[in-house]
């Protein structure tokens, strides 16, 4: 162990001892380290995350159904769910599902703007499976500024940046904008009102930034994949060459 290691562990004891902070998916362990706030280590292992076994849809990145997975055996490339043939990204991955620790994050992430490395390294993970491998440069999906003004912060810049670190990406939070103010609670939307909430919402400002660019978008949450593709068809018109998605997790 190193001195950097040795370190972090007695900083973790001693915040854990004097300011102990309760897991918020079991509420009863104490958060262990700072390095996996806001969840113990326990409701971590119990999040599905992702791996590189994962079978996936290799455009949206849904988990695929067991016959799609059957078919294309070890090629997981081949797997395609047929329900993402008209989204404008070229690919989309999420660190897994949205469900516990994961969607802890995702929450306290509207609270508190930190990144916890735990989350950082999932994240750059995930970007280094293909077809991410090509990307060029790191894109948060834009708040309106009037949403950003009341909350403070963008989560998706947040996400963005650390990511950006840790991949050796240029961080571009300036070229795409959010040109309307959907609705703030779209919760109870199906998908197509969802679509239609973020119709020509965005558009780049900046294109000779993306002109010919691998665009690696980042947000917190796939849900629908609609958010996501109207910032990739505004990001493709201006020239960029492939959008990837990246979200911390998928509904």
């Amino acid at each position: 162990m190193n001195l950097t290691s040795r370190l972090d562990t007695l900083y973790d004891a001693a915040l854990a001892l004097l300011y102990p902070r309760a897991c918020a998916v079991c509420g009863t362990a104490s958060v262990e380290a700072r390095a996996d706030s806001p969840a113990c280590g326990a409701c971590w292992a119990a999040t599905r995350v992702f791996t590189e076994v994962d079978a996936l849809c290799s455009k949206c990145g849904a988990p695929a159904r067991r016959a799609a997975a059957s078919a294309a055996g070890e090629d997981h490339m081949q797997i395609r769910c047929r329900r993402c043939e008209g989204e404008e990204f070229t690919a989309a991955r999420a660190c897994g599902i949205y469900e516990g620790a994961l969607r802890a994050s995702v929450l306290n992430l509207k609270r508190e703007p930190h990144v916890a490395s735990r989350l950082a390294r999932l994240m750059h993970e995930t970007c280094l499976r293909a077809p991410f491998g090509a990307a060029t440069r790191v894109v948060p999906v834009p708040l309106h500024p009037e949403r950003e003004q009341e909350r403070g912060f963008n989560q998706a810049v947040l996400l963005a940046g650390a990511l950006a670190a840790r991949a050796g990406l240029a961080l571009d939070y300036w070229s795409l904008a959010r040109a309307t103010h959907t609705e703030q609670h779209r919760a109870g939307m199906d998908a197509r009102a969802r679509r239609e909430s973020v119709e020509d919402a965005f558009r780049v400002t900046r294109p000779r930034l993306v002109e010919g660019e691998s665009i690696l978008l980042v947000d917190d949450v796939f849900t629908t994949g609609a958010t996501v593709s109207a910032c990739a068809s505004a990001l493709r018109a201006a020239g960029a060459r492939e959008v990837f998605v990246l979200t911390v997790a998928r509904v």
